[in-house]
Formats: C-alpha cells, sequence, structure tokens
C-alpha cells in the first residue's frame, strides 16, 4: 500500500525558475528596474536640491504619466500584433538614451552653462520621453512573461517576478543613495547605464516570439475589445478600480525627499534606507507567498492588504522617529506586495493570450501610471496644505476608498479565484 498516496503533492516553490527563458527574463527586469530604481532616487533628490520645492515632486510623477497612459491602449495594441522580444530591444533602447541625455546634462562643464533651470527643463523633458516607453514596454513585458512559462505556473511565476522587482526596489533606492552621496550625480547616472546594458543584452536569450494576434478590424476596433473585456469581468476591473484610487491616495511615498530632508532632518544615506523599506517588507512577503499563495480567497486577502496599506501610510506621516519611519515603511511594502500579487494573477489566469498587450495596457491605465499621478497628487496637497497633512489626507482616503469597495463587493470576499471567474 502506498502511504503517500493520501498526501496532497506538495507545491514547488521554484517551479517558474526552472524554465532558462523565465530565468534571463527576470534577469533582465531585474536589471533594468535596478537602474531604474535609482534613476528615480537621483531625479528625486537632484530635482528637490534644485528647487526646494515638494511640488516640483509631484511635477516629475506627471511628466511620466501622462505620456504613459496616453500611449498605453496603442502600445497594447503594437505589443499584440509585434514580435515582443525585438520590441522590447526598441523599447528599452529608447530608455538607454533618455538615461545617457541625464547623465550628460549632469557633467560639471554642462551644468554650468546650463543652469538650474534649464537643467530641471531637460530632465522634465527626457522623463517624458521615458514615460512613452513605458507605455509599450508595460503590454510586451506581460505578453513575454505568458509565452515563457506554462499556465499552470502562472501564480508561481507572478510571485517571483514581483519578488525580483521588489528585490530591485531594495537594492536600487540603497544604492542611489549612497552613490550620489559619496559619488554625485554623474557617476550614479553612468552606473544607471551600465545596468541598462545588462537588461538589454538578457534579451538574446530569449527566443523570438511572433504575435498571437492579426488585426483584421481597424484600429480602434482592436482596442476597444481589450476595454469591453476588462470592464466586462468583475473582479479583474474591482482590483484595477482599487489598486489606482489607494495608490492614488496613497503615493505619499514620492514625499519621501522631504519628509527625509524637513520632518526628520536626514540625509541621502538614510534618504536611501527610507525608499528601501517598502521593497525589504515587499521581498520578505513574497517570499513566504511562494509557499502560501494568497490566491485561496483572493478578494478578501486584497481588501485586508489595502487596508493595511492606508493605516501604514498614516503613520508613516505622523512618525516623526527615523526608525519608526522606516517600519512603517516596511509595513506599506509589505500589505502592498499582496495586493500586487493578488492583482497580477488575477490578470495572467484570466486573460486570453490574444489579448494580452491590450488587456495590460488597460492595466497600465488605470495602475501602471498610477505612482505617477500619486506622486503628482501627494506633491500638490503637501503644496496646499504641508507635507504631513498631505500624507495623512492620502492614507485616510485609501480606508475610504477599500470601505466603499467592501461594501459593493461583498458577494465577492468568501469565494475563490475559480468561484469569481465563474460569476
Amino acid at each position: 500500500m502506498d502511504t503517500d498516496s493520501s498526501q496532497p503533492p506538495r507545491k514547488d516553490a521554484y517551479a517558474a525558475l526552472r524554465f532558462p527563458e523565465f530565468r534571463a527574463y527576470l534577469i533582465m527586469r531585474f536589471f533594468l528596474t535596478f537602474g531604474y530604481q535609482i534613476q528615480a532616487v537621483v531625479i528625486g533628490w537632484y530635482i528637490y536640491h534644485l528647487t526646494k520645492d515638494p511640488l516640483s515632486l509631484g511635477m516629475i510623477g506627471l511628466s511620466e504619466a501622462i505620456p504613459a497612459i496616453g500611449i498605453a491602449l496603442y502600445g497594447g495594441y503594437v505589443a499584440d500584433k509585434s514580435e515582443k522580444t525585438g520590441l522590447l530591444k526598441i523599447i528599452i533602447g529608447g530608455m538607454f538614451t533618455c538615461s545617457a541625455i541625464l547623465y550628460l546634462i549632469t557633467l560639471p562643464a554642462l551644468t554650468a552653462k546650463l543652469g538650474a533651470g534649464h537643467i530641471v527643463g531637460i530632465v522634465y523633458v527626457m522623463i517624458f520621453c521615458i514615460g512613452i516607453c513605458r507605455g509599450f514596454m508595460g503590454p510586451a513585458t506581460f505578453s513575454i512573461m505568458a509565452q515563457v512559462v506554462p499556465r499552470e505556473h502562472y501564480p508561481n511565476s507572478s510571485t517571483w517576478n514581483s519578488t525580483g522587482y521588489q528585490v530591485a526596489s531594495i537594492a536600487g533606492p540603497a544604492a542611489g543613495g549612497l552613490i550620489y552621496a559619496y559619488g554625485g550625480v554623474s557617476l550614479t547616472f553612468l552606473i544607471i547605464l551600465v545596468f541598462m546594458i545588462a537588461a538589454f543584452s538578457c534579451l538574446f536569450f530569449l527566443r523570438k516570439m511572433p504575435p498571437q494576434f492579426v488585426p483584421r478590424e481597424n484600429i480602434f476596433q482592436n482596442l476597444s475589445v481589450g476595454i469591453k473585456f476588462v470592464f466586462s469581468n468583475r473582479m479583474m476591473l474591482g482590483a484595477m478600480s482599487l489598486d489606482m484610487f489607494s495608490v492614488f491616495f496613497g503615493g505619499a511615498v514620492a514625499l519621501i525627499p522631504v519628509i527625509a530632508s524637513e520632518v526628520l532632518h536626514v540625509g541621502a544615506e538614510q534618504f536611501g534606507l527610507m525608499r528601501a523599506a517598502p521593497a525589504v517588507g515587499a521581498v520578505i512577503t513574497m517570499l513566504i507567498m511562494a509557499r502560501h499563495s494568497p490566491m485561496n480567497k483572493p478578494w478578501r486577502n486584497l481588501l485586508i492588504a489595502v487596508t493595511g496599506f492606508g493605516v501604514s501610510i498614516i503613520c508613516y506621516g505622523l512618525s516623526t522617529s527615523f526608525y519608526l519611519t522606516l517600519i512603517f515603511l516596511f509595513f506599506e511594502g509589505v500589505f502592498d506586495s499582496v495586493s500586487v500579487v493578488i492583482r497580477s494573477t488575477i490578470m495572467q489566469l484570466l486573460t486570453p493570450d490574444d489579448m494580452r498587450g491590450r488587456v495590460s495596457a488597460v492595466n497600465s491605465m488605470f495602475i501602471g501610471s498610477s505612482n505617477e499621478i500619486g506622486a503628482f497628487e501627494s506633491g500638490l496637497t503637501a503644496k496646499l496644505m504641508g507635507t504631513v497633512p498631505a500624507v495623512v489626507f492620502g492614507g485616510t482616503m485609501t480606508l475610504i476608498v477599500v470601505s466603499l469597495t467592501y461594501l459593493k463587493t461583498k458577494v465577492l470576499v468568501p469565494l475563490g479565484l475559480k468561484e469569481i471567474h465563474e460569476k
């Protein structure tokens, strides 16, 4: 008699990592995210140093969000009908060019000639161009990830994908703060370029991925298909909406340069630790979720996670201790990571292969740029009501949003993913 026959099969926490192309994709995304996170830290700190205006931090986010949202639907259409690996090479090449220009304008010789006003203007233009690249990148990477692992491993691949992103989000801000503090802004941008080259190199380990969608109608009809699909799927639409509003009002992380400088009175090194703290919490949580999936009751877990996110934001805003602030930022990352994994898994499982680019584009319009728009909201409210009240306001609004969402979606709370899909 087989004594193990009654035991449930043990989950393979490393299932997705056993596929070479997924590993190449994951390393590519890690390098790209690492460089991008360093760049975000440097630009925020550098611009605030030049302007001393919290609204300028919000304008950074707005400069990237406007083109990313504006081009998102077309980016999804292009991703669906294009060869994915080649498209991603073009996108990363565009981002590299923008970062190279940022590196050049921060060289001492050019900085002296241009002056602070012109430098700030050029930075905003380059961020705008990076936003255009992002509008194409989200749909392209979403489509690639679905082709490098089998469907049954989507939840595991989503967890590892998010974990890799968060690990880069830990190392990036911490490294950015340290490099900027000890090496200056030009050296920091040079290192960013090195990581972008490394990300580009990883693409040569991916096969060509031909389109799974051939347009037969005009572009507007094809774009509308993706929008209709999302709005007809109750759980997908609800998850996107909840994340969009919570991140919009909870975008107070953008004010970390102001909190660090004006409230906590710490320098660039501590600022880097503050930027990294949410990602530390996220990575630890995601490693746990690799074995213990939150998808047993996804809607219940999503509501709990967003509630915890809002409470953490409020506590972060009220804190006057550097170490307490790190703890609250840590828990913000813990709760945010649960939300990210649930939403990304829902999208991977419920989206047909021939619509992945367009559905990802709709997701980008809901969520992909909500961080940047949330950063603008936080910068504007900080300008109008002060930094601490702006952070507390954002966290409070997040709690209001999740409360209203709960009242409208009570029927989904006790259900598993399969039951919700059937509804």
